[in-house]
């Protein structure tokens, strides 16, 4: 299906609650990379490019134990970025149209960065299925718990990709709560409760709608859920539009200018 506009207000103005679904493409148009490709990720980290060290090898729990100063070079780079960075409109957009609705809205994402709940969405209607950077755990499983990142301050050699400044510590070194590539040590109690929300959130709703944006099919995790819930979707992909199951709207736009129009047509 091609972009339709007033169709896609005619959807939002009939459902009673909004699942947004949101993979890296979201935080293009607020100038965050996308890590499209092994080119892509080299682009935005040249010292891992130069030592053709691949995203899924840094991404990796193992590169804290074996090589913890590039390991927190990499993630202390991408905790600044995501402290400094602004969401662009297009969040305050699907907020809007979340809170016009009975059932409200809530957030589905692989992105780690914390940029829906710095735009003003309720920490509770938020399910980050890749977690957070924004929280700690630790490395060897000496601290039995989850807690925020927010006194970790790094400072880094930007050049080489390193951390300068102490590591976040608990008994032993911290890492971020995320889930990465060959992770058997994740604590996962933090997002099992967002979850339970989420699904008790959705058993509340009747007549669902989903407004996925920037979600890809390398990693499908976001577009799936999308798709296995009962609802009419909303599909915004710039390369990646098709909708498999035929019953919604396909918008071939980044997510800024769809959302932009969508709101446009509402009014």
């Amino acid at each position: 299906m091609t972009a339709d506009y007033p169709r896609c207000a005619e959807l939002i103005r009939a459902a009673d609650g909004l699942l947004i679904t949101a993979g890296a493409g979201i935080g293009v148009d607020s100038g965050l990379p996308d890590f499209r490709g092994p080119q892509g990720f080299w682009r935005a980290y040249p010292a891992l490019g130069r030592a053709r060290i691949a995203f899924e090898q840094i991404a990796n729990p193992a590169a804290f134990a074996s090589r913890p100063r590039l390991a927190w070079g990499f993630y202390g780079h991408r905790l600044n970025l995501y402290r400094h960075t602004v969401p662009h409109e297009g969040f305050a957009i699907l907020r809007r149209i979340g809170e016009s609705l009975p059932n409200g809205a809530f957030v589905f994402t692989s992105n780690v960065d914390g940029q829906f709940r710095k735009a003003g969405f309720d920490e509770k209607r938020i399910s980050e299925c890749h977690r957070s950077i924004h929280h700690l755990q630790c490395l060897d499983g000496c601290h039995s718990g989850i807690w925020p990142a927010d006194d970790f301050q790094p400072q880094l050699d930007d050049e080489h990709c390193l951390l300068t400044s102490g590591f976040p510590l608990c008994q032993s070194l911290a890492r971020p709560n995320i889930l990465m590539f060959g992770d058997w040590g994740w604590l996962s109690e933090r997002s099992d409760a967002q979850d339970v929300r989420l699904q008790a959130w959705l058993r509340d709703v009747e007549t669902l709608l989903v407004i996925e944006v920037g979600a890809g099919t390398n990693i499908p995790t976001v577009r799936l859920m999308g798709e296995r819930v009962q609802g009419q979707v909303i599909r915004i992909n710039p390369t990646e539009p098709q909708l498999t199951s035929g019953k919604g709207v396909s918008i071939a736009a980044g997510g800024l200018a769809a959302l932009q129009a969508i709101a446009a047509a509402l009014l």
